[in-house]
């Protein structure tokens, strides 16, 4: 499916739903693609479907991985909230993910599931959701900031992918404080 490039949201007939183990293969191949292709995740060894779908069945409430499907169901991008850090202080604050198939790139289809999982965190009762995005990603870092984010920092050759050091900005959004 495709959608216009020049549309700032995807066109109606596409859902978010609960993501569920069928959907592992294409969830596996959109995150796989990122890990062989990009530094978007800092993971360097392809995820296998029983690992993906162990991934999903891990997840849950707030927690659970959502994902955008066309009227077909075909699976187009999926996001997930995870803990910031495991002390009991941070249970306040979670750290999201977002994937969207490369083809579909810059159609809105990642700003519909990052607002979704800031609705999911909202309504969980969190305070803040982090983004933790290799520096030079500059497509994510300025989705982040449409729906609310700002940079609080940056992280200095902390990962390493493709021979060569990567900086991580750290973004931030203060859930009260994000735009309607």
């Amino acid at each position: 499916m495709s959608f216009p490039a020049t549309s700032p949201r995807p066109p109606d007939g596409i859902a978010i739903r609960l993501a569920t183990t069928a959907d592992a293969p294409a969830i596996a191949a959109i995150y796989n693609h990122e890990v062989d292709n990009t530094t978007a995740t800092f993971d360097l060894v392809p995820r296998s479907i029983a690992e993906q779908e162990a991934w999903l069945s891990a997840r849950s409430g707030a927690f659970s991985a959502i994902v955008a499907v066309n009227r077909e169901g075909q699976v187009l991008g999926f996001g997930s909230l995870s803990p910031y850090k495991e002390r009991a202080a941070y249970r306040t604050s979670v750290e999201d993910s977002v994937y969207v198939d490369r083809s579909l790139a810059r159609r809105g289809l990642g700003r519909l599931i990052l607002e979704h999982l800031l609705d999911i965190a909202e309504n969980s009762g969190f305070h803040a959701v982090f983004a933790r995005i290799e520096a030079s990603g500059m497509a994510s870092r300025a989705l982040h900031e449409k729906c609310g984010f700002r940079l609080v920092g940056v992280e200095t050759e902390v990962g390493r992918k493709f021979n060569r050091w990567l900086d991580v900005a750290v973004m931030e959004c203060l859930l009260h404080e994000r735009p309607r």
